[in-house]
C-alpha cells in the first residue's frame, strides 16, 4: 500500500476505496499486517499488468501483508505456489493457475486444490519452459529458475539480478561486553 507507484496505477473509479485502504493499512504495524493466520486484506486498483511471456492481463491489487521494507515493496503473487496468495486469491475470487505439477500427479486445476503446493515437481502452463523440473534449490540451481531467467533474458524482456536482502546492522550495539562475532587482533600489523 505504501509503494509510490499505487497513485500512477490507481484507475479514478478506484481512487476512493484505495486511499480508504492505505489509511487504513497505515494504522497497523509490520508485525501485526505479517501476523500468522491473520486475514488478508487488500483492495483492485484498478490497473493491470501485462505478463510479458503471453501478454495476458493480471489485475494490480494491493494488499497490507505485502510490506515496502521487503525487497521492492510489491509482488507477483502465485497463489497455487504460496500460502499468502493462496489465501488472498481464494478469498477475493482471483484466478489460480497452478504452474508446478507435483511428483507423480498427471494433472492438477485449481479447483481440486485445498492449499498452496510448494513442493518438487515440473512446470506447466508455462508454454517454453513447461516440463523443467522444479525443486526445492534456489537460483540457478534449481533448472525451473534457470530456465525462465534464460528465456526472459534471450528474449530481452528481463535480466539476471542478485538481490541481498541485508539490513543495517551496528556490531557495538549487539552485546555490551564484546562483538558476537569473531574479531581478530593483530599487534603485529596494527588490525
Amino acid at each position: 500500500p505504501e509503494h509510490p507507484y499505487v497513485d500512477g496505477i490507481t484507475t479514478p473509479e478506484q481512487a476512493t476505496a484505495v486511499a480508504e485502504y492505505r489509511e487504513q493499512t497505515a494504522r497497523l504495524s509490520d508485525i501485526e499486517r505479517e501476523a500468522e493466520g491473520r486475514t488478508k486484506t487488500g483492495v483492485f486498483t484498478g490497473g493491470y499488468a501485462v505478463n510479458p511471456v503471453n501478454g495476458e492481463r493480471i489485475p494490480i491489487w494491493i494488499a497490507d501483508y505485502v510490506l515496502m521494507s521487503y525487497g521492492f515493496g510489491a509482488i507477483m503473487a502465485v497463489p497455487a505456489h504460496d500460502e499468502r496468495d493462496f489465501a488472498f486469491a481464494r478469498q477475493f475470487g482471483l484466478s489460480i493457475v497452478p504452474v508446478i505439477l507435483p511428483e507423480g500427479v498427471e494433472n492438477i486445476t485449481a479447483e481440486e486444490m485445498d492449499e498452496a503446493y510448494i513442493g518438487p515437481g515440473k512446470i506447466i502452463n508455462s508454454g517454453p519452459i513447461n516440463d523443467t523440473a522444479v525443486n526445492d534449490e534456489k537460483g540457478r540451481q534449481n533448472p525451473s529458475i534457470s530456465a525462465a531467467i534464460d528465456f526472459l533474458a534471450e528474449h530481452e524482456i528481463g535480466q539476471e539480478t542478485v538481490n541481498y536482502k541485508l539490513r543495517d546492522w551496528l556490531i557495538s550495539r549487539q552485546r555490551y561486553w564484546g562483538a558476537p562475532i569473531p574479531m581478530v587482533y593483530c599487534d603485529a600489523c596494527g588490525i
